[in-house]
């Protein structure tokens, strides 16, 4: 016969791993919380910022579960991302590592970038200088870093282009594969994309969903640094909407 005391403890246990079922079900299918280590967005993102990336925007696959677990093989309720999009995804050099940039080249594009600007199907993205973007990460001295607004056809963005001639700022021709998305960092000398080694195009079920907005961010300190959040909080940018 059971007492009062495990009766407790077994409804206890079954509420926690509802809400875990639940809460596995919600980051799996619905929304999962990333947080952006390094500056290869800005000016865009941050480091520091905290996103919620909405998983059904393009589909699931053993991506979307956690630790890839394989019972997904394929795409499925697929839809293709479009450009200009900023996604999060498994990087093809060892589908583990999450990275998040921006979808520059569709399937079928033929893509090059010369003295910084961007030409997609023999089409110049035109880009204007605009004020600098004030740089204070690392609790450095504020850096001053060039900014540019490039403009597509249905959208434009910022970005920085901090050096003349930098490693990204002549590339080859590519061609984009089918089923294959070309990604850049908005933060075009600093960051690790489709112009260098590591991994060239990336497929589409490597695609873990769209970064939406943020949800809470905050300047030169950890999340779990309580005590400095009062300095650190970047109130301006909670809720603020990823373009």
């Amino acid at each position: 016969m059971k007492t009062k005391k495990q009766n407790s403890f077994l409804s206890n246990v079954k509420s926690v791993s509802l809400a875990v079922f639940i809460a596995l079900l919600i980051r799996s299918f619905v929304a999962e919380p990333f947080n952006i280590p390094s500056g290869s967005m800005k000016p865009n993102l941050l480091v520091g910022d905290f996103i919620f990336v909405s998983k059904w925007s393009y589909g699931y696959s053993k991506h979307s579960l956690p630790f890839s677990i394989p019972i997904i093989p394929q795409k499925i309720f697929h839809k293709n991302p479009e450009r200009g999009d900023v996604v999060v995804f498994k990087t093809p050099e060892d589908n583990r590592t999450d990275y998040i940039k921006r979808v520059i080249g569709l399937p079928g594009d033929k893509l090059r970038i010369k003295h910084g600007q961007i030409i997609i199907n023999d089409r110049l993205i035109l880009r204007k200088r605009t004020d600098d973007f004030i740089d204070n990460d690392h609790n450095t001295s504020r850096k001053r870093k060039s900014k540019y607004t490039e403009y597509f056809d249905d959208f434009e963005i910022e970005v920085l282009d901090t050096m003349d001639n930098g490693p990204g700022d002549n590339t080859k021709l590519y061609i984009v594969p089918p089923d294959h998305f070309f990604v850049i960092g908005d933060n075009r000398d600093n960051s690790s994309d489709s112009r260098f080694g590591n991994f060239t195009f990336v497929p589409f079920i490597n695609l873990v969903g769209k970064a939406r907005f943020v949800f809470f961010s905050l300047e030169n300190s950890r999340f779990f640094q309580l005590w400095k959040w009062p300095k650190s909080i970047r109130v301006e940018r909670i809720f603020k909407p990823i373009k």
